[in-house]
């Protein structure tokens, strides 16, 4: 991935907000798998009810997957308006604050504000 993608794809968060939420998704299996073809409609809503649901996601790219991890990753935050908080390998994290019942309390404040990954 591009240098500077997942602070672009993570407009709304700090980077002690990113770093938190890392923190979080650490011990989280994958609950939604981008196939071969890429983020289909079916895997958009899959992802989109998880964020509801549990508000941070890990999402698997499988190998053979014919769209770049890039592009998938931009597709699926476009898509659910959530931010892209992650990527390690094939695995990506989406965040997005539930609006009935937010779950997770994101930190106000960290060292400074360009205090970036």
């Amino acid at each position: 991935m591009q240098p500077g993608l997942i602070q672009r794809l993570s407009p709304n968060l700090r980077g002690w907000q990113r770093r938190q939420l890392r923190g979080l998704a650490h011990n989280l299996k994958p609950v939604v798998h981008v196939g071969h073809c890429g983020p289909s409609p079916q895997v958009v809503e899959q992802l989109e009810s998880a964020l509801y649901t549990h508000e941070l996601v890990k999402v698997k790219v499988i190998n053979t997957c014919t769209v770049s991890l890039e592009d998938v990753a931009i597709a699926l935050t476009e898509a659910t308006h959530s931010d892209c908080v992650q990527q390690i390998g094939h695995i990506l994290v989406f965040y997005k604050a539930n609006p009935d019942e937010p779950r997770i309390e994101l930190v106000k404040h960290g060292k400074s504000d360009d205090d970036e990954d």
